[in-house]
């Protein structure tokens, strides 16, 4: 080993550094020093970005150490740190089906929507107290419900599920605070009886509608009827009015023509004149027959002589009625 060296090259072993009195001792230890000094400057961190409404869980060997707020952060994993997980705070939805009985034996559906989220300042138990928190959730409804529900029939369930819920929402709330969620709002979304049991339901209800729609039918033909008769009524009433005015008005024509034709044709009696005025009112009667547009064919004895006989008949009728009003009174 000697012969390799150079002529005048010092020779430094271990022993020969260390000695107190050699000046290469000092050097080598402030190389030391330094060195090591340049090493943990030169150590990095590690940085992790939390996003907004989130909150990280942060570790020191394997325990929980503290929460992180959204923002940047660094970790020094030689000190064992590190981010275990990040939980959202969004709120989340969970839909829950619920099959149960009413207190009528009516076999039902209840679809339940379930807002929670994570509180920020107890996110360490939502992330170590759970390891599934829909199923733990999902399971308390189906307890609540389950235990609520039997006490109801079927259309105090349809009116009251604003109540239901009410009540899963205090149950709900009142177990996982405890676990760092809380429940923002539970909805009963859809109540779904058996497909034979809405038939059912929807039969009655038409049958119900269906009678309802006839009284108000009966109502209105029965307005309709009593109007109608108020009009027929009021018609003949005024009809009546009508005929009977007529009549007079014809009796006062047939006085003044009797009157004026005894004065101007002297001799002429009242009877004579009432047997004029009926001729020529039958054969004004024959004249309408005649022009009449309708396909009537009336048969009537006609001649010389019933002209006659016909003023006779009438002047008997009118006789009998006069002897019946006197036998009357």
């Amino acid at each position: 080993m000697s012969e390799n060296l150079a002529v005048g090259q010092p020779v430094f072993s271990p022993e020969t550094i260390a000695k107190p009195g050699n000046p290469w001792a000092k050097t080598h230890s402030e190389t030391s020093t330094r060195s090591r000094r340049e090493m943990g400057n030169t150590c990095c961190f590690l940085c992790t970005c939390v996003d907004q409404a989130s909150i990280g869980v942060v570790e020191r060997w394997g325990r929980f150490e503290r929460l992180a707020e959204p923002g940047l952060h660094f970790f020094n994993p030689f000190a064992g740190e590190c981010l275990a997980a990040v939980l959202s705070t969004r709120i989340s939805s969970l839909d829950v089906r619920i099959e149960t009985k009413t207190k009528d034996n009516v076999f039902v559906q209840l679809l339940c929507s379930i807002q929670y989220r994570v509180l920020k300042q107890n996110a360490d138990d939502a992330y170590y107290e759970l390891q599934n928190p829909k199923e733990q959730i999902q399971a308390y409804v189906f307890d609540v419900v389950r235990a609520l529900v039997p006490r109801m029939t079927l259309d105090e369930l349809f009116e009251q599920k604003g109540e239901v819920a009410k009540s899963v929402l205090e149950e709900l709330e009142k177990v996982m605070v405890a676990y760092g969620y809380n429940i923002e709002q539970i909805l009963m979304v859809d109540i779904i009886p058996d497909s034979h049991v809405r038939m059912a339901m929807n039969e009655i209800n038409a049958a119900q509608r269906l009678q309802l729609a006839s009284v108000y039918k009966g109502e209105a033909e029965k307005v309709l009827q009593i109007k109608r008769a108020e009009a027929d009524a009021e018609s003949k009433y005024l009809g009546g009015l009508g005929v009977a005015r007529q009549r007079q008005a014809i009796t006062d024509g047939l006085r003044e023509n009797i009157l004026n034709f005894s004065h101007k044709v002297e001799g002429t009696s009242a009877k004579e004149v009432m047997d004029l005025i009926m001729v020529t009112q039958y054969f004004d009667t024959i004249k309408d027959l005649g022009n009449s547009s309708k396909n009537t064919t009336v048969f009537i004895p006609h001649g010389p002589g019933h002209v006659r006989d016909i003023g006779e008949q009438i002047r008997n009728g009118l006789m009998e009625a006069n002897s019946a009003n006197v036998n009357v009174e």
